[in-house]
């Protein structure tokens, strides 16, 4: 893994955490193309890769936190009762996620991202955002045992049964109304301040967060309180933006939720944010690539979780 220290940059081990974490949110069936160039009025562009998997900021957090900590996850979301809500629930509890679903009689959420040269990446979904409510028939008693809960689609009501949790952080996305319907107060509100959808002011919310975070892509972003701060360069070829908001969002939450100073959160999130570039796809293994190995010294008991540095 990489920190900044005294603006350098220094290795370090990291051992996976025994943190206990949940994620409500949603899921989304995309399918990844690799392009020349993202697609212009009257101009036909080649895919040169695609990949198809579950994705969406639910199913991008899930994962990275499942390789971060030793226990298992607990994913709350919504499915459409097809042969895509199928595949995505066959594929994330294959990696070892625990997913409690409330199935919809309605399409799962599918889209197309997009992939161009540069990295740089542009999406359209197809279909209604599915998301748990409060009313569902979930094991929602498990969140009171959770270290840290992240909410990227939900009613206010699962909110404040996820207030139990010792770290609760969330996406402006959710909605504001949402957020502050709640009236619960949150330790990170994360968003992108790019994304027209999840740009705010403060006088929109009604409880002040603990820590506000306005990613700004590779001109890093700003965090309150304590200013600007800078992105990691990256230290292989970036390839697919994809999932580097909701990777770097997992990371803060990890942080805070190990009881870290918000300085050392802010680096792991640097981290996977940055790594999430820097393979094709939603996730590191779905394109031959994996985030973890064990070296030849180390055990299962003494697992470290290498962030590619190579």
């Amino acid at each position: 893994m990489v920190v900044e220290k005294n603006n350098k940059v220094e290795d370090y081990k990291f051992k996976k955490g025994n943190l206990n974490f949940a994620v409500v949110g949603h899921v989304e069936w995309i399918n990844f193309l690799k392009v020349d160039q993202l697609p212009k009025p009257g101009v036909i562009s080649h895919s040169e890769k695609s990949l198809e998997y579950p994705a969406g900021g639910g199913s991008i957090i899930a994962k990275i936190l499942s390789d971060l900590t030793l226990n298992q996850i607990h994913f709350f979301t919504s499915l459409g009762n097809d042969d895509y809500g199928d595949k995505c629930f066959k594929i994330l509890s294959n990696m070892g996620i625990k997913l409690h679903v409330a199935w919809r009689d309605k399409p799962t959420r599918r889209g197309f991202s997009l992939i161009d040269s540069q990295g740089e990446r542009a999406i359209t979904v197809i279909g209604e955002r599915l998301a748990p409510t409060h009313k569902d028939n979930l094991e929602w008693n498990i969140l009171k045992k959770m270290d840290g809960i992240f909410i990227t689609a939900s009613d206010s009501e699962i909110f404040k049964m996820a207030r139990s949790a010792s770290i609760l952080c969330t996406t402006p996305r959710v909605g504001l109304n949402t957020i502050n319907n709640s009236n619960v107060l949150l330790d990170g509100l994360i968003g992108s301040n790019l994304d027209p959808g999840e740009v705010f002011s403060f006088s929109e919310l009604s409880l002040k967060p603990k820590y506000t975070i306005k990613t700004e892509g590779e001109k890093g972003g700003i965090i309150f309180p304590g200013g600007r701060y800078k992105a990691l360069k990256n230290k292989k070829l970036k390839v697919d933006s994809y999932g580097c908001g909701d990777s770097f969002a997992a990371g803060i939450l990890y942080g805070m939720a190990s009881k870290w100073d918000i300085d050392k959160s802010l680096n792991l999130a640097k981290v996977m944010g940055r790594d999430a570039s820097e393979f094709f796809g939603p996730y590191a293994n779905s394109d031959a690539v994996s985030y973890t190995h064990l070296r030849a010294h180390e055990t299962s008991l003494h697992l470290v979780c290498r962030l590619l540095l190579e």
